[in-house]
Parts: C-alpha cells; sequence; structure tokens
C-alpha cells in the first residue's frame, strides 16, 4: 500500500466522519423541535380566536409534525449512507478493489450521504425526485451487495463454517446500505402524504416507521453479534451492542402495535442505543490502538482493527425510531 493511497483513504474518512458529526448534530437537536415549535406556535394562537382558526392551528402542527419526522429519517439515512461509505471504503481497499462493483458503494453512499444531508434541511412537504431517486439507487446496491457478499462466503470450501462468516465478506455489510436508502425513500414518500392522516403501506405512518427502525435495529444487532462472537467478547462491554438496541426494538415494535400513547420508557432505551453508537466509536478506537503498533501504524491497523464506522449504525436507527415514536404518539 503506497502512501498516497494511504492518504486517500484517510482524507475520505476525515471528510466523511466530519459530514456524520453534523448529520448526527441536526438529528440530535431535532428531539425537542416538535414540541418546542409547537409551543410557540399555541402561544402564537390568541385565546379569542373561534375553534375554526384554532383547529387550523392544529391542522398546522401535525403537518409540521409528519414532515418533522420525513427530515429527521432524512438525517438517519445520511448517518447509515456515511456508515456504508466509509466502510466499504476501507474494507473494499483492503480487498484492492479487485471487482470494479467494489467501486459502486461509495458512489452511491456518497450520493446518499449528499441526499440525507439535503433532505434533512428541507422543509417542503413534497417528494424530491432526485433524492428519492438516490435512495432508491442506495437500496438497489445494497441488495447487489448482498448478494456479491453471499457468494464471496458460499463460494470458499466449507461454504456456511463460522470461517466463511467471520473471514469471508460480510454478509450484513451492505444491509446499511440498503438501510440508508429504505429511510431515506420512506422519509420522501411521507412527505407525499396528508398531514392530518399520514398513511405508509396501509398503516398509520409513524407506526409503520417505528416498524422499520425496529427491523432495521435487529437486522444490525445480528451482523455485530457474529462479529463480536468472532472476538470472543473478550470485553464485557461488546456485550452491549447485542443486548440493548434488541430491548429497544421490542419496545419501539410494541409501541408500534399497541394503541398510540406516550411511551417514556422506549423512549429511554432508544437514547441509550444513541449514545451506545457513539461510545462505541471509542470502544474500536481503543481496539484499534492495541494492535501492534497502535495508531503509528494506523494504515495498517485501521484495515485490520474494529471497523470504526459500524457503531454509528445504532445511533442513526435509534434517532430514525425516536422521530417515529413521537409521530406514533399523535396518531389515534
Amino acid at each position: 500500500m503506497n502512501r498516497t493511497a494511504d492518504g486517500i483513504v484517510a482524507a475520505l474518512g476525515v471528510a466523511a466522519g466530519a459530514a456524520a458529526a453534523a448529520a448526527m448534530v441536526k438529528a440530535a437537536s431535532s428531539h425537542a423541535a416538535p414540541s418546542s415549535a409547537g409551543s410557540a406556535r399555541a402561544l402564537q394562537v390568541p385565546r379569542d380566536l373561534g375553534a375554526s382558526a384554532r383547529r387550523l392551528a392544529g391542522k398546522r402542527k401535525e403537518i409540521d409534525a409528519h414532515i418533522h419526522a420525513a427530515r429527521a429519517f432524512n438525517r438517519s439515512s445520511a448517518l447509515l449512507a456515511w456508515s456504508a461509505l466509509t466502510d466499504s471504503a476501507i474494507e473494499h481497499y483492503r480487498g484492492s478493489f479487485e471487482n470494479p462493483g467494489m467501486y459502486a458503494p461509495l458512489i452511491v453512499g456518497t450520493l446518499s450521504l449528499a441526499a440525507g444531508l439535503h433532505g434533512g434541511n428541507d422543509r417542503v412537504g413534497m417528494r424530491h425526485p432526485v433524492r428519492h431517486a438516490i435512495y432508491l439507487a442506495a437500496a438497489g446496491v445494497g441488495i447487489a451487495g448482498t448478494g456479491f457478499h453471499l457468494y464471496n462466503v458460499t463460494k470458499r470450501p466449507g461454504r456456511f463454517s463460522w470461517h466463511n462468516l467471520f473471514y469471508g465478506a460480510p454478509l450484513g455489510a451492505p444491509a446499511a446500505l440498503l438501510l440508508s436508502g429504505a429511510l431515506g425513500a420512506v422519509a420522501e414518500r411521507l412527505r407525499d402524504e396528508p398531514g392530518h392522516d399520514p398513511r405508509l403501506a396501509g398503516m398509520p405512518a409513524g407506526q409503520a416507521l417505528a416498524l422499520l427502525a425496529a427491523v432495521g435495529m435487529i437486522g444490525t444487532v445480528g451482523e455485530v453479534a457474529l462479529l463480536h462472537f468472532r472476538g470472543a467478547f473478550q470485553h464485557r462491554a461488546m456485550y452491549a451492542p447485542v443486548t440493548v438496541p434488541p430491548v429497544a426494538a421490542a419496545l419501539l415494535a410494541r409501541a408500534a402495535l399497541s394503541p398510540a400513547r406516550p411511551n417514556w420508557w422506549t423512549r429511554i432505551w432508544l437514547r441509550a442505543t444513541a449514545v451506545l453508537g457513539a461510545v462505541g466509536v471509542g470502544f474500536h478506537i481503543r481496539g484499534v490502538a492495541r494492535n501492534q503498533g497502535g495508531w503509528r501504524n494506523w494504515s495498517q491497523n485501521v484495515l485490520n482493527g474494529p471497523p470504526l464506522p459500524a457503531p454509528p449504525s445504532f445511533t442513526a436507527l435509534a434517532t430514525a425510531g425516536l422521530a417515529a415514536l413521537r409521530l406514533r404518539e399523535t396518531e389515534r
């Protein structure tokens, strides 16, 4: 590996990391937005207005709620795209980009990241055709990548042996790009829905979004469980991402399938999962430092150590779950 190529990978990681940090700050700061914005609008409605004016103000609040949920899902899509982009750049660089198709997730991941950041700041209640097309392409590349990784594992002697699952192409890695596309596409479709009763897939929008986020968390847990099992759970903290997110996903699914009501316990577990994603990056940084040469030998240890971009996937899905939960609690 030459110094120029190492520098390119480093620059890509720094640039993508900065973009992801911006997306995480946006997602975190948006948690209080609906309530504060709603309160401001409520204060702006004079008490002496008639019932029709108050209903109009309430309807406007509902419209803002479903657009806010769409923007939150755009931001979560951006964070997942960053995770898929940087992880693919590192892993496919390690594989010397042997197959030209290994460039596809880098291109589509970059576009999905840009689309997510743009959508996160877009207040328009209408689907953006370019963003929607990018999200569908990201989902398609994620599905195709899963097929390529499955082939990489099964072509080896022993096929679905533990050794091949541990050291072959990671089966769950392309799912991050698939989830990025799915969350973004759903966000764009939500923008086209009416504000008073948005629906997706024949269900109330909040319910559908919550179920999607819960399924995404369970799939991510499966990939983490495999990799941490490969690492023999040598640190007790390695049990956290296979225990906390499943509980959060189960509570989120329960909130989606139950009658709409406040779910403070679910909210606590989702926030814990979001924090876990950020804390996980710190543990993975420590894991890289423990390899021979530490960060002085970063060009080797980043490739062979724990994947730095992986933990934020939990942050992305948890923030999406929180947005879905807020919308779900307004439904009847």
